[in-house]
């Protein structure tokens, strides 16, 4: 393999990653808190020709970044799987091995069971080859997913559990290492974000949490330690619905002077009651739309001096319903209706992505906007009870949803595109319905509008 052996070391140690490139295996947990060490745990569901396994792995040996052994026991059969790495002029060597004792009433069917087995072996062994080699190619909309779209219908459908799974299917791995990596997520209390702040820091990122509540801050920065090991997890405090929140917390990065390698723009809120915040702003447009481009633009030095800077603007499928109209960004109490709201927030966040990519190009920050389909996440439940008790059967998950912001932010291929809505890890239409399209005089009037609020020295 082209890679250093610890990267290489670091991926193999984390079974989870099995579900990537072991095609048998299609869900990878581990089961024990901390680093992975000697006793660490994992469980592994395999499919079988009828049916599945599940497959309980012991760490048994680990020497980093040589050596890992681990006991795995089912009721087919135990096996111990030792994997050796090496350095070489042209990376890392990787010998694999497993040993597998059947359970005796399997004895007559051995012969066949072990052919089986190398077969199964071999092919998953090429597949973690592929992973580590991590030479995928920039994302492409696929030919089902584009049709769905046109038709509207479908392309609204695969917002479900049931899209989630369908996409999954052709996801690569994601190998590439986080270690080092700087990210900020807002909004990582619960729900998307705190579902991206796990998976992130099990790969290794250093993490910066933003969030309001300091008792949660504190619990949750506890927990994400002890459940992966990591110990580069801070918070930040801030209520980003109020602009003087914003800046502080701005001012106070932009003091510490550490590149940020990737920003998540997920804090969000879907207000049922119109509101003002204490400034004077109209709550869903303070939080929603004006919050992160503030943020975005604050950071731009320190996102300008990392090698490969991603911002990453979580939006929502509701904005597919509205045209971006400025005028009506700031919601007025008449006639005041959360969803839509929201959904013309997320709509004018999604043209400032556009924006924002072309206007960094040549810094090579690169900028995408994702939703997260339909996830059930503490926020939908509590502003959508009809909604979520309606389709709570076809919700994703927080981690399903959260899926393709860390892929954004960690896959290499992710990289090569800017300026898109992602769905799934592929591109996206911004449109399902022609009607909603903006005009280009449209979006200039939506940047000069939030250059409004940044003053002459910060205006993008």
């Amino acid at each position: 393999m082209s890679r250093p052996i610890d990267e290489c070391f670091t991926y193999i140690a984390d079974f989870t990653s099995t579900a990537e490139w072991d095609a048998t295996a299609f869900q990878a947990t581990k089961t024990t808190r901390g680093p992975i060490a000697i006793g660490t745990e994992f469980l592994v569901r395999c499919r079988l020709p009828l049916g599945a396994i599940d497959l309980a792995y012991t760490v048994t040996e680990f020497d980093p970044p040589s050596l890992i052994t681990l006991e795995a026991k089912s009721w087919l059969f135990e096996a111990v799987d030792r994997i050796d790495l090496e350095s070489t002029a042209e990376g890392t060597l990787v010998r694999y091995t497993a040993d597998f004792q059947y359970r005796e009433a399997l004895t007559p069917f051995e012969p066949a069971l072990r052919l089986g087995m190398k077969r199964m072996g071999r092919v998953a062994v090429q597949g973690l080859g592929r992973a580590l080699e991590d030479r995928f190619e920039s994302p492409k909309i696929s030919a089902g997913s584009a049709a769905a779209d046109r038709l509207v219908w479908p392309g609204l459908a695969l917002f479900s559990k049931l899209g989630y799974q369908r996409g999954k299917r052709r996801f690569k791995p994601i190998s590439a290492s986080m270690k080092d990596r700087h990210v900020l997520i807002t909004g990582a209390s619960s729900g998307l974000g705190l579902a991206t702040a796990r998976d992130l820091a099990r790969r290794g990122a250093d993490l910066t949490l933003v969030m309001r509540d300091p008792t949660k801050a504190k619990a949750v920065v506890a927990n994400l330690k002890k459940d992966t090991g990591n110990p580069h997890i801070r918070y930040e405090l801030a209520d980003l619905a109020l602009m003087t929140d914003v800046d502080a917390l701005a001012e106070r990065l932009l003091e510490a002077g550490r590149p940020i390698d990737v920003l998540v723009n997920n804090a969000g809120a879907l207000f049922n009651d119109w509101g003002q915040t204490s400034e004077g702003l109209e709550q869903s447009f303070a939080l929603l739309l004006l919050s992160p481009w503030r943020l975005s633009n604050a950071l731009y030095p320190l996102l300008r001096k990392s090698q490969d800077a991603r911002v990453i603007n979580v939006v929502s499928g509701g904005m597919y319903s509205q045209k971006l109209e400025v005028e009506r960004l700031e919601a007025a109490p008449e006639g005041y209706g959360g969803a839509t709201a929201y959904a013309r927030c997320k709509r004018a966040l999604t043209v400032v992505t556009e924006e924002l990519a072309h206007a960094w190009a040549d810094d090579d920050i690169v900028v995408n906007a994702m939703h997260p389909g339909w996830a059930d996440t503490p926020g939908v439940e509590t502003a959508l009870p009809g909604f979520h008790s309606l389709t709570k059967r076809i919700l994703r998950s927080a981690e399903e949803g959260a899926d393709t912001i860390i892929w954004l932010a960690a896959a290499t291929e992710a990289r090569e595109a800017t300026g898109r809505l992602f769905l799934d890890r592929e591109p996206r239409t911004t449109h399902l319905l022609p009607l909603t399209a903006e005009t280009r005089e449209e979006r200039q009037k939506l940047m000069a509008f939030l250059n409004s609020y940044l003053g002459a020295d910060r205006a993008a």
